[in-house]
């Protein structure tokens, strides 16, 4: 089924759907490109710029090295415009991509589209067979690097080399 279709919520074993987002550092982001490569995370943010979120890309650009550690290529994403998160990005000095998908489609997908359009505040787990290992639907935004360290550790993801 396409992304805009109905889709049954998302959990633990599914396969994620997979997604093409531009993100803040210019590039563009497919999730197949990392199947069979790497694990990935997906924290998906409300709003650029705003109380919560501005908390949550100053605890990953500071403490980004513990999410290092793993073989993991990981991500901030909302529905913002992709010259928004770049500035969101640039101004909080994110050494990692903030994926934009102004369409909402792939938020829609992911079942993390808000009822005002905003996505909502949870971090996918995505394994290196493209399954979803863990959806955390309890951010803290001040620990959210621990945080994702953490679940990395506990769900057994590899360590970087």
């Amino acid at each position: 089924m396409g992304l805009l279709g109905k889709r049954a919520e998302i959990k633990a074993g599914d396969p994620a759907p997979d997604f093409t987002l531009q993100a803040s550092d210019g590039k563009t982001y497919a999730l197949s490109d990392f199947k069979g490569r790497q694990a990935v995370v997906i924290a998906w943010f409300p709003k650029a710029f705003t109380r919560g979120c501005t908390i949550e890309c100053k605890s990953l650009a500071d403490k980004g090295h513990l999410i290092k550690k793993y073989h993991v290529a990981y991500f901030m994403a909302s529905t913002d415009p992709l010259d928004d998160n770049a500035g969101f990005a640039e101004k909080e000095h994110a050494d990692f991509p903030i994926l934009s998908d102004p369409t909402k489609e792939v938020a829609r997908a992911y079942g993390v589209l808000g009822l005002v359009g905003f996505a909502n505040r949870w971090t996918y787990y995505i394994g290196k067979d493209g399954r979803v290992l863990e959806i955390d639907k309890s951010i803290k935004p001040g620990t959210s690097a621990e945080d994702i360290a953490t679940k990395l550790w506990e769900l057994g993801v590899e360590r970087a080399v």
